[in-house]
């Protein structure tokens, strides 16, 4: 009965995401079922294959569909070089991203495969939506039925992605209006920002916290929990690399699972801007960490639904953009 009620639930999930006919807006789920019925196969096989060498690969793919989507729609623009005879603009440079993002090679990989069996058909963008869900689900998270039908944009825009992607001290109001603008709401924030159970961070991102914190020299964060205040000093020492990586959750840090909703509710969130959601009091933040703290299950079932509506973002379809034959530049 267990499995029958998962299968059952998962239906109605899905129906009330998408309705019936598997579809949101332009994108549906059948896409490249005549035209490039493989592509899910070809992209799960080199991620899987790429993870074997790489424990960090499944979080490194899910962050750029999320840096993705977040400037300027899912539009594939976070894979573009800067070419600025072209007009593109790096978003790879941004602040946000310089020198973090990874997994590029990987997104390489799969195009190309895609590119011999099925050329000039699946873009870029989708590749992404589809590797997130693949590695999120390798990861041991959730899986659903991934939209398609995104085409590629031809320009990035690194101002854009400055402005518009999420930044470690960031309060709960700018991360709040930083979501609303993609019509993704608090349920959509909390969830959403749960994919920080894998992954690494660097102390660049964490140092003020932990030695600089409101401009107090060499005072910190006091939501920290002190023990593991020692911890992440120790990590990140004061004056030391910042550039080293340290665990987002300490407990399971390459399982996508909810222990980093129990870690916020420890006082032991890594990041300032993750750590907020539990420590705003009155927040409805709050009550959804908890929720998702207590009800794995419930954590899995909004991901899901939260990847779904942020997947559907500022989408090109139809004739708009490009289905780029490589996606680190623009045809």
């Amino acid at each position: 009965m267990g499995l029958i009620s998962h299968i059952i639930s998962s239906f109605l999930l899905l129906i009330l995401i998408f309705g019936a006919s598997g579809s949101y807006g332009q994108l549906t789920s059948d896409f490249y079922s005549t035209t490039c019925p493989n592509v899910t196969i070809i992209a799960r096989g080199l991620i899987e294959q790429a993870s074997r060498g790489d424990v960090r690969l499944t979080a490194k793919v899910m962050r750029l569909h999320f840096h993705d989507c977040f400037v300027n729609g899912c539009d594939g623009s976070v894979l573009l070089d800067a070419a600025p005879s072209d007009g593109v603009e790096g978003e790879k440079e941004a602040f946000q991203n310089a020198g973090s993002l990874d997994g590029f090679d990987v997104i390489d990989d799969i195009k190309t495969a895609v590119e011999n069996v099925c050329p000039g058909v699946v873009s870029c963008a989708d590749i992404l939506a589809i590797a997130a869900e693949i590695s999120v689900s390798l990861a041991g998270g959730p899986s659903w039925d991934v939209l398609l039908g995104r085409r590629d944009g031809r320009t990035a825009n690194r101002g854009d992605a400055v402005t518009a992607l999420p930044l470690g001290p960031d309060s709960l109001e700018i991360l709040t209006s930083k979501f609303s603008v993609h019509n993704l709401d608090t349920t959509d924030l909390v969830a959403l920002s749960g994919a920080h159970t894998f992954g690494r961070v660097q102390c660049g991102v964490i140092t003020n916290r932990l030695h600089n914190f409101t401009g107090n020299n060499g005072q910190s964060d006091p939501t920290i929990e002190p023990e593991f205040l020692q911890t992440l000093r120790r990590q990140c020492p004061q004056g030391g690399s910042l550039t080293a990586r340290i665990n987002l959750d300490d407990t399971t840090p390459d399982s996508f699972d909810n222990d980093y909703f129990k870690n916020l509710q420890n006082n032991r969130g890594v990041i300032e801007s993750d750590q907020i959601l539990f420590s705003s009091t009155g927040s409805p933040t709050v009550s959804l960490v908890n929720s998702f703290a207590e009800n794995q299950s419930e954590f899995f079932r909004n991901f899901a639904r939260s990847m779904i509506k942020m997947g559907n973002v500022r989408v090109l379809t139809g004739t708009e953009g490009e289905i780029r034959r490589d996606c680190r530049r623009v045809n």
